[in-house]
């Protein structure tokens, strides 16, 4: 928990602020403030490569004039990073020594957990309170249960989104709209080729494979789609989660502890087969895929389509590709009426050092205010980012901002995505699972059942160490890879 001494009440409301208002609103008098007639230097800890993080940064020099003429102090950023699969540890070197090298830091959803535990970053409940910027009206629950929340279920509060993020389908608009695609589709299948968001906010994953297949050419080195299946970080489990979350499985008893049972469901093994089974409308090579991979695919028109996350749209959608891109919401899994619908959540939120000086959590608390500004807001999403709060996805402008927004904005409902634990242990069981599965989707492995079996004893096993899971059963002394 925040110390008492470091909770300083944030200044009056910005005031009320139209998409089409001067970034800084200058109408504004200057504030009284405890930082007037200083320098501060900040610091944000990010993602490496990835745009949402260095966007906090791109954007700092507007924070920093509308501190000026704000509050009366000087700011300016550096930006340290990593990539995914090393963030969590640069961050936790320093904050374990307890340092405030990072003021801020872009922390995936899941790692909530294992920075709040120690007491590395700050509880927010009591900052939000006092600080009427901060009381925004996210779009939909699954923006505080995935960014903000942790543990599960309780009412404490330990992040604000920096980035939204859901999975999309991007298509090649271009490829459809082509007549003789058109007919030789509707000639082969009997039914037209999907090309309009509606289309495929219905569509199954049986009826899109028929898709995939008739842009899968091996010969002309064009394939249907793309997911990701690689072992790294938690690539191939994001992609997996929606073929078992969509068709009734799940993967732990938050409440429990359990895991055994659970994710060594049949359901979910059958799961795993229909993602493996995928690969034969993907290049070759797709078992090593990752968000990089699938942009350079998509970009050199070597796949006809791509389940990809929104927030890499600028980098899916460069100008070469620019109005022959249609993003759209994933499929469903099943069919008729129990067929589902439920992707994985992505995205990042903001989280505060508890090391940091009174000065320097002033100033981290001031930017926090300052991000959720409408205008700020609309700026972000201008420049690629997602946004979260309800006021700037509901404007009549936000879905044509950017060519995924629409999709981004559907998948950001509570039933459509979810994100998954929020563990301390959250590493450990991660790791473990990602080489079962990518065992299995490499075949090294070709037992889907076997290799539930095995993640499940060994993640219950790390939890039930720590505490919080009964001892695993008798069966899973006999499990293995």
């Amino acid at each position: 928990m925040m110390p008492r001494r470091r909770l300083l009440k944030g200044a009056a409301a910005f005031g009320a602020a139209t998409l089409g208002a001067p970034f800084i609103n200058r109408l504004h008098a200057q504030e009284a403030h405890p930082l007037a007639g200083q320098t501060i230097e900040m610091s944000i800890l990010g993602i490496a490569g990835w745009l949402p993080s260095s966007l906090g940064v791109q954007m700092s020099p507007m924070f920093a004039e509308f501190a000026k003429e704000r509050y009366g102090y000087d700011v300016s950023f550096t930006f340290a990073e990593a990539p995914f699969a090393d963030l969590f540890q640069k961050a936790a070197t320093s904050l374990a020594t307890r340092s405030q090298e990072f003021n801020i830091i872009i922390s995936d959803s899941q790692w909530l957990g294992a920075l709040a535990q120690p007491g590395w970053i700050v509880q927010l409940n009591d900052i939000i309170a006092q600080n009427p910027e901060l009381q925004v009206e996210w779009y939909s629950p699954i923006v505080v249960d995935t960014y903000m929340k942790y543990p599960d279920g309780s009412d404490q509060l330990w992040g604000l989104p920096q980035e939204g993020d859901t999975i999309a389908l991007f298509l090649r608009q271009d490829m459809l709209d082509d007549p003789a695609e058109q007919q030789a589709f509707q000639e082969a299948h009997g039914m037209p080729l999907p090309r309009t968001f509606e289309e495929y906010e219905n569509l199954t994953m049986a009826d899109f494979e028929k898709v995939a297949a008739h842009f899968t050419r091996p010969d002309q080195n064009l394939y249907g789609t793309a997911m990701q299946y690689s072992r790294v970080y938690d690539f191939v489990s994001c992609y997996l989660y929606p073929f078992m979350w969509s068709q009734g499985g799940d993967i732990w008893n938050p409440d429990t502890g359990e895991v055994v049972g659970i994710l060594n469901s049949d359901i979910n093994a059958t799961a795993m087969q229909q993602m493996k089974d995928w690969l034969k409308y993907q290049p070759p090579g797709a078992t090593n895929f990752g968000i990089a991979e699938e942009v350079d695919v998509f970009t050199q028109g070597r796949v006809f389509s791509a389940f990809q996350w929104a927030a890499v749209g600028l980098s899916m959608i460069p100008e070469s590709l620019q109005g022959k891109v249609l993003v759209v919401p994933p499929p469903k899994h099943g069919t008729g009426d129990s067929a589902g619908r439920i992707y994985t959540m992505g995205g990042q939120p903001w989280v505060l050092n508890a090391f940091n000086d009174d000065a320097h959590m002033r100033v981290g608390i001031d930017f926090l205010k300052w991000w959720y500004q409408p205008e700020t807001a609309v700026e972000f999403a201008r420049r690629g980012g997602n946004p979260a709060d309800a006021a700037t996805l509901n404007s009549p402008d936000f879905d044509t901002i950017n060519p995924w927004n629409r999709a981004y904005k559907y998948m950001l409902t509570d039933g459509r995505s979810r994100d998954f634990w929020h563990h301390p242990k959250y590493a450990e069981m991660l790791a473990l699972q990602q080489e079962g599965f990518s065992a299995f989707m490499t075949g090294q492995n070709e037992d889907a059942k076997a290799v539930l079996d095995y993640i499940a004893c060994g993640q219950q096993q790390i939890l039930a160490d720590a505490g919080n899971a009964p001892m695993v059963p008798d069966m899973c002394y006999s499990t293995s890879l």
